[in-house]
């Protein structure tokens, strides 16, 4: 057990790496009574920058834990196990009960809704592309990889991009998957794709770790069905959590109202917009589209 210097609680630190299809996994989801008692959860970060992920020194980071330390400090659990794993597992590690929450600001999306059950919305933030340093393909937006031929566009795997990207009529033969937001650097730069489609927090964190990437300065926010695209991110759960997502969106709203709440997003690069954007709608309203 150690002090959190930023809750003054303690808490256990335990960083496990969990890939899909783990032998021996544990499939059983604590409810939040078990998880009272036993004063430990188990909480899942994508390791994407700056939504959640764990820092070199082992800490948790990003909008979505540092948010959640305090929101468990408030439901009295003392514990967390921070599990690492792939955006693409999150939904599957939930519904199997291989941890009991994500703190990784997955996009609140309609066909998310029927698999996993979502807190009220955390977070919300905006588009944006990635491509090799002076932009030789002299591309600004998602449209770009519809119109024309000779380009090809990243996404990761499990992540809405691709679903934006279709619904702009990108062809699917123009849209490559990869694993990790980090593996769009290599992409990119070995010329397997010409830029990677992800949110803008995203891309501009992913620019600071190599010169030879870019952020598109001038892109254009894509529209799709007359709206521009813009996402709003919460804690997930399994779909029989209701007690325990009850609990968490009763602090969440306590703590959205305090400066504390604010102060974590805008250290992490989200706008003052962001924040104002983030009260726009009830997780209710995203899921039924």
């Amino acid at each position: 057990m150690r002090n959190d210097s930023r809750t003054g609680w303690p808490m256990r630190l335990a960083i496990s790496a969990l890939l899909l299809g783990l032998a021996g996994a544990d499939t059983s989801a604590a409810t939040l009574e078990e998880i009272r008692e036993h004063g430990s959860i188990r909480i899942a970060v994508a390791n994407e920058v700056p939504y959640g992920y764990i820092d070199e020194h082992g800490e948790p980071r990003g909008a979505g834990p540092e948010v959640a330390l305090h929101l468990m400090d408030e439901l009295g659990i003392e514990s967390i196990e921070w599990i690492e794993t792939t955006f693409g597992d999150l939904i599957p590690g939930l519904r199997e009960g291989r941890f009991d929450m994500a703190a990784a600001e997955m996009a609140i999306l309609p066909e998310r809704c029927e698999q996993i059950l979502y807190s009220e919305p955390n977070t919300t933030y905006g588009e944006g592309l990635l491509v090799r340093a002076t932009n030789p393909g002299a591309l600004t937006s998602y449209t770009d990889f519809a119109q024309r031929n000779d380009v090809k566009v990243a996404v990761m795997a499990g992540a809405d991009q691709r679903e934006i990207l279709l619904a702009l009529d990108v062809p699917d033969d123009r849209i490559v998957t990869i694993e990790r937001n980090e593996d769009a650097i290599g992409a990119i730069t070995a010329g397997e794709v010409d830029a990677y489609a992800a949110t803008g927090l995203t891309v501009t964190a992913l620019e600071q770790i190599d010169n030879d990437v870019e952020v598109v300065l001038d892109f254009v926010d894509p529209v799709v069905e007359g709206e521009a695209v813009r996402s709003w991110g919460g804690f997930a759960f399994g779909p029989d959590a209701e007690e325990l997502r009850d609990a968490v969106n009763e602090a969440l709203t306590a703590f959205k109202r305090t400066n504390a709440w604010e102060q974590i997003l805008t250290d992490h690069g989200f706008t003052q917009d962001d924040v104002l954007n983030s009260f726009r709608f009830r997780t209710e309203q995203l899921c039924s589209g």
